[in-house]
């Protein structure tokens, strides 16, 4: 598991760190770090649903902020728990560039333990830094 909760960082927000040795790496597990967080076992989601997402931001650090707030957004707005099954991250006109295949379904009751909603992604503390072993990142939950 590339990620940890940090219970000393809010008491009223879920804090988490997620490593790898790439971006996408780095953004799956921050993918799953959410979900995670909505799902007490997000292995139970399985794959009824597939949709793609594209997104670009000038900031490396905003495009996962805006990518971690689109899962949160398709939650809310299609009713979809979401596991990233593919991803990549390249430069497209000066721009960072994210393609994500997505897969998941709807909540059910009988399948899914749902824990704690979350509303959004915060800016507080936000980062994502290049390090000598990979990437890694830190985000805080809006619940």
């Amino acid at each position: 598991m590339p990620y940890r909760y940090r219970d000393d960082i809010a008491t009223a927000d879920v804090a988490f760190e997620v490593w790898g040795e790439s971006l996408e790496e780095v953004f799956a597990a921050a993918a799953d770090a959410t979900m995670n967080v909505m799902v007490e076992d997000i292995s139970t989601i399985g794959c009824l649903h597939q949709l793609t997402v594209e997104l670009g931001h000038d900031q490396l650090d905003l495009l996962l902020f805006s990518f971690l707030n689109e899962l949160i957004f398709l939650k809310d707005a299609r009713k979809l728990l979401l596991r990233v099954q593919d991803i990549s991250i390249g430069m497209e006109e000066a721009k960072f560039a994210l393609k994500s295949t997505l897969c998941g379904e709807m909540p059910d009751a009988s399948k899914h333990r749902l824990a704690t909603d979350v509303k959004a992604v915060t800016l507080h503390r936000f980062s994502l830094d290049k390090t000598e072993s990979g990437w890694q990142a830190f985000v805080i939950l809006d619940i």
